[in-house]
Formats: C-alpha cells, sequence, structure tokens
C-alpha cells in the first residue's frame, strides 16, 4: 500500500487543501541520528503504554513505514520516501534491528517507479516487495481525493519482485495487467499470501513461495488487503471493505474503475488460508487496519481511529481473535501504525509521528514487548 496516501489520511480533514504531492514531503527535522540516552528512550514512551519498553528509535526523517523482521530476528526490511536518501517516492531499504550505520541504510529496490510491502523470503538473503517501475520508471502521481471522496490509489503496474539484499532482482512472480501487492510470507516459508485484481475485484491470493500454484483465497466485494498468517502459517488476518447498500457498492465499484479505493470503513477479518471459516473479528466502524497476530496467535495488534471523534488520530490497539478483550497499546496523539512482532516474540516494531519535531514525519521505532 502506498505511504504517502495512507500517511495522509491524519490530515485529510484538516490539512486537504495542503497535502502534499507524489513524491516527497518537505521535512522539518535533520537526518541526524543520535545517540539514544536513557533519557530519550523513556522520552519515546507515553503514558500508558504498558505494554512497550526499551524504545529505539531507528530512522529520523521522511515517512518511514512497513517494517517487518527477518526470520532470524536481526534485520528488518521497510519502505522510505526519504529524499535525503535520493528517492522521489517509496522505495526498500534493509537495516538492522539496531538501526542502520552511515548516511542511509541500503537500499534494496531499484529506485525507479513506486515499491510497497516489503517482507523476507526463508533464508533472509531474498526480500520480496510490488514495485511499478516496469510500468513506469517514473513515480506515478498519488490522487488523494475523487469526486470529492478521500482515496488511496491502487495502481495497476504493480507486480511482485524477489530481490537480493544486493539489489537485484532475481525473480518476478506475477506479471500481467492489474494490481498485484501487499504480499507476506507464512512463518514456514512455504506460502505467500498477496492482494489482487485480477478477478476484477481486490481479493487475498496465495501461491507457493517460488510463484506457483496461485490460489484465490476472498470472493466478498471489497478491498481486502494487509493480510499476514498466524503463527502456525493455517490462518489469514487481514482488513476489509464490505459495501453493503446499493449505492456503497456503486460508490466501490466507480472508483476501483479509476484506480482508487476509499479506505475510511475497514474492519479486521480472519479466515483458514484456503478462505474457510470466515469470521470478522472487529465491528468498531472508522478505519481499522494494519493486523498482525500475537506469537500466540490467541490475539493481534492493529491500528485503528475508532476511539476518536476526529477520525485523525491512529494507536495500536490489541483485541483477541474471537473480537473480545480490546485494549488500547499505544497512546501517540496523530499516528501510530504497522505493529509487527518479532518471530521470537521478544519485540514490535512499528511506525510513529511521535519524536518528530512537529514535522509529519514517519518513523520506525522498535520496542521490547511486555505480555
Amino acid at each position: 500500500m502506498n505511504l504517502r496516501s495512507i500517511f495522509s489520511v491524519v490530515f485529510s480533514v484538516v490539512l486537504l487543501a495542503s497535502c502534499q504531492n507524489s513524491t516527497q514531503s518537505e521535512s522539518n527535522t535533520e537526518n541526524e541520528k543520535p545517540e539514544a540516552t536513557e533519557e530519550q528512550v523513556d522520552s519515546l514512551r507515553y503514558d500508558g503504554e504498558e505494554h512497550l519498553k526499551n524504545f529505539r528509535q531507528l530512522t529520523f526523517g521522511g515517512n518511514n513505514a512497513e517494517a517487518y523482521f527477518s526470520f532470524d530476528n536481526s534485520q528488518l526490511v521497510f519502505q522510505s520516501d526519504y529524499n535525503k536518501w535520493g528517492v522521489e517516492c517509496d522505495q526498500i531499504f534493509t537495516m538492522p534491528i539496531s538501526g542502520y550505520t552511515g548516511e542511509m541504510p541500503p537500499m534494496v529496490s531499484t529506485g525507479k517507479g513506486r515499491t510497497t510491502c516489503s517482507y523476507y523470503m526463508p533464508g533472509d538473503s531474498l526480500v520480496l516487495y510490488a514495485s511499478t517501475h516496469l510500468a513506469d520508471e517514473a513515480c506515478p502521481e498519488t490522487p488523494h481525493v475523487v469526486g470529492g471522496k478521500y482515496v488511496w490509489p491502487i495502481y495497476e503496474g504493480y507486480d511482485i519482485f524477489v530481490a537480493d539484499l544486493q539489489g537485484n532482482i532475481v525473480k518476478q512472480l506475477t506479471t500481467g495487467e492489474g494490481y498485484d501487492a501487499e504480499a507476506t510470507v507464512s512463518p514456514d516459508g512455504q506460502k505467500i499470501v498477496f492482494t489482487s485484481t485480477r478477478s476484477g475485484d481486490l481479493e487475498l491470493w496465495t501461491m507457493n513461495i517460488d510463484g506457483t500454484n496461485i490460489q484465490q483465497v476472498t470472493d466478498e466485494l471489497g478491498y481486502d488487503g494487509g493480510a499476514f498468517f498466524s503463527p502456525d502459517s493455517k490462518k489469514l488476518i487481514f482488513r476489509a471493505s464490505r459495501p453493503q447498500t446499493e449505492e456503497e457498492q456503486k460508490t466501490y465499484k466507480d472508483l476501483l474503475t479509476q484506480g482508487v479505493v476509499q479506505p475510511s470503513d475497514m474492519e479486521i477479518f480472519v479466515c483458514n488460508v484456503d478462505g474457510s471459516d470466515m469470521q470478522q473479528i472487529t465491528d468498531l466502524g472508522g478505519a481499522n487496519w494494519a493486523p498482525y497476530f500475537h506469537p500466540s496467535g490467541e490475539s493481534l495488534l492493529f491500528s485503528t481511529n475508532h476511539h476518536t471523534n476526529s477520525g485523525r488520530q491512529f494507536n495500536i490497539f490489541s483485541i483477541n481473535v474471537d473480537g473480545t478483550g480490546l485494549k488500547q497499546i499505544t497512546f501517540d496523539n496523530v499516528f501510530d501504525a504497522f505493529p509487527m512482532f518479532s518471530p521470537d516474540g521478544k519485540y514490535l516494531v512499528f511506525s510513529s509521528n511521535r519524536n518528530n519535531g512537529g514535522s509529519r514525519d514517519t518513523n520506525v521505532f522498535l520496542t521490547e514487548w511486555v505480555d
């Protein structure tokens, strides 16, 4: 998914007239990466964040998000549009969980087109990500409003690629017209789940780790995306829109033909990998998205704005898979999202607007997790 579009939803109500274009936003902070003192680490945590300790800020400028762990817990792959790293829109980077050294982390995407949703492959020597670079090497435009409605773009040029850590593409997993993106890998290393428009709607699909045996998972009208596997690799958790009335369905279909969707009404769902036993977990209203399973497989974290009247504040909440036990985890007053547990369950990585000097910068933070 497009990071600029995701972040803009926070500001769309009060700052719509000043929304950034599809390239890089101007940061009000410098790319200085200071050593984190004990006092600074404490200052990164807000009151009430009892499940998080020993914060470490890993990026310091631009918009950085969707940071996901390697299988061995030691590395992160993430997307960034930070113009001081020589990019004009989202590209893919890697770094150790201790943070990168030098002026910038290694870039593993081509630097062309727009990229999104990277993930480590089994063995941690390869990553997969979606990119538009074959369709157009330039950054695609990013529409924010269509017909007076706030929207996310669904770029038909996205395909899914596998690259080594030196940035060389070693395989293309999807081909043909339409949107193929949002790919993640099962913990057992056997399957990939992704979102595609190949059926005419935004549905979940799975394939083998080598790109073979593509199977459709969901088939209900609406945007199914951002899927992750359960720790035992048997279930999928994802966010979805479900337009109900004829008017809502018509609006959804009309916007999709224009390559955009509305992100304002989404809930969290879980199902078996083959799509059976579909269950809706949340029924909160607003935008509920970016779910990720707790290592126990019995609960999950997700980002939501349901708890605020303005809809502009996003925080991370936890909830049991059966829909009980809703609890707020983070308390930043603007934006917390994209939570992911390390495979060993010791750490949580997420993106936040905290400590950004009053700018719009979104940075990656690592914390220890406390059950």
